[in-house]
């Protein structure tokens, strides 16, 4: 069986950090723990960190209203 191979993350992660913070900050959350996860760089990945139950909230309903 052939796999297509996958080809490297180039995201920059800085930058998709900074883009969700600015639009998180524009709906009005804040979520403190977000930043680039550093313990598998290669990876690309970004922490978004634990949440209150009431910022979780805020949240979906911002997502709820943006796919409407």
């Amino acid at each position: 069986m052939v796999t297509a191979r996958q080809e490297p993350n180039t995201t920059d992660v800085t930058a998709a950090v900074e883009t969700l913070r600015k639009a998180l900050t524009a709906a009005g959350i804040v979520l403190s723990s977000l930043g680039a996860d550093v313990a598998s760089p290669s990876l690309n990945l970004i922490a978004l960190g634990r949440v209150r139950a009431d910022v979780a909230l805020r949240l979906a309903d911002v997502i709820q209203r943006g796919c409407a």
